[in-house]
């Protein structure tokens, strides 16, 4: 709390608007020079660049709002991104929602979005700095926003939420009850997690998150509910009556959204949502979608997104575009034709080799190729150790596919589309 206390005060948050963009280590080192040459206690200093070095990081997620938004490390790092955030907003509103409890608010970049779309919204963070700082990024929005600091468990008690699941089944929709469940109310809650960050490849579970996943699925059977989950998150743990919507930004598969009641769609319940320079794309299905079949390599190698991969929806991709699986146990796909579609990247084949790293090396100086992206599926090959054994030279560039198909391994030698 002591560092909050200096950030809070006047002549810090003016120290720390005159700061601007801290890009660099080197700069953070001289704007602490200068501070202390200036009679500013270690403290104070440490405090206003740290802050100034994570609103410089911060410009990634929430855009220019990042300049007057206050941050801790693991708050930024688990905050979702406004443009994905936005996304969330955009369904309440779909949904009829007027008022959406935030628990586990963070920083607040979700309730900044939900509030930023005409809602109402209750936060609530356990954790003391972490709910004051949300109440300083939330401010400008005045009573449209209330932060509490508080256990999200012990903050629905205090709602008329709590009443609805501890209550039985209505027999009536005239009952009290099914009028609490049909207003337009709605959670949203963002389990903490024991582990830092939305690992993309780390499978989470069920034990990792607080609130609870029994308490936070509980809650979602009775309430309009997103839950939002890492990524790798069990799939085996996944409720069978809600959607699963796996999200990926401009490449970056960053967290999977569980909607019930009102704010899952009807016939949903697997979905990719694909974000790429602020334009959103989404492809659903009712369920996982059957494998496509194995093809031969053909003229193209496509490459489904992270986040169709992880709602499996790879066989749907297929057929829409025509294509094969390279492997069925492998998230290739291949066709006669480039793929023209926001969820999976195109590689044209220029040859296949076989996975020695001489001769790859020879194709590569034979074609004059200098820069290279390694690309693996399938194989236990360390990329950057790989590209040490090749001789790059040239202004050529391409992209190199290490990808087992059947039991055999190839180099697929490709242009990027």
């Amino acid at each position: 709390m002591s560092e909050l206390r200096i950030l809070l005060t006047p002549e810090a948050l003016r120290m720390l608007d005159g700061l601007g963009e801290i890009p660099s280590t080197d700069a953070a080192a001289r704007a602490v020079l200068r501070l202390r040459a200036e009679g500013h206690s270690p403290e104070f200093v440490g405090a206003v660049v740290g802050q100034a070095r994570l609103r410089t990081r911060a410009a990634a997620k929430f855009g220019e709002f990042a300049e007057r938004m206050l941050f801790t490390r693991a708050g930024l790092e688990q905050a979702t991104r406004l443009g994905v955030a936005a996304r969330h907003a955009g369904r309440m509103r779909a949904a009829g929602i007027t008022h959406v409890h935030d628990l586990g608010c963070g920083i607040g970049g979700d309730a900044l979005a939900f509030a930023g779309a005409g809602l109402t919204v209750t936060a609530v963070d356990a954790d003391e700095v972490t709910a004051a700082l949300a109440a300083y990024n939330l401010a400008p929005f005045g009573s449209d926003v209330e932060v509490r600091h508080g256990r999200a468990e012990d903050a629905v008690a205090e709602d008329s939420v709590a009443e609805a699941l501890e209550a039985p089944e209505p027999p009536v929709a005239e009952d009290s009850v099914a009028e609490a469940l049909e207003a337009p109310e709605a959670v949203w809650l963002d389990p903490a997690r024991r582990t830092a960050g939305h690992s993309e490849t780390r499978r989470v579970s069920a034990d990792d998150y607080s609130p609870s996943l029994d308490w936070a699925f509980a809650l979602a059977a009775r309430v309009p509910t997103g839950i939002k989950l890492g990524p790798a998150h069990d799939r085996d743990a996944i409720p069978a009556d809600v959607e699963a919507q796996w999200v990926s930004a401009d490449g970056d598969v960053v967290e999977l959204v569980l909607w019930s009641g009102a704010l899952a769609r009807a016939g949903v319940r697997r979905a990719a949502l694909v974000i790429r320079g602020g334009r959103a794309h989404e492809l659903t299905a009712p369920a996982d979608a059957e494998d496509a079949e194995v093809r031969p390599l053909g003229a193209f190698v496509h490459e489904p997104d992270g986040a169709v991969i992880r709602a499996r929806l790879i066989g749907d991709l297929a057929r829409g575009l025509d294509a094969g699986m390279l492997d069925p146990h492998i998230a290739y796909l291949t066709s006669d034709a480039p793929a023209d579609s926001p969820f999976a990247a195109s590689f044209r084949v220029r040859e296949v080799l076989p996975m020695h790293a001489k001769t790859i090396a020879a194709a590569l100086k034979k074609a004059g190729i200098g820069r290279l992206e390694i690309k693996k599926r399938g194989v236990d090959v360390d990329p950057a150790a790989f590209r040490k054994k090749l001789s790059l030279r040239g202004s050529a560039e391409a992209t190199l596919i290490l990808v087992r198909v059947g039991d055999k391994r190839h180099a697929i030698l490709a242009d990027r589309v």
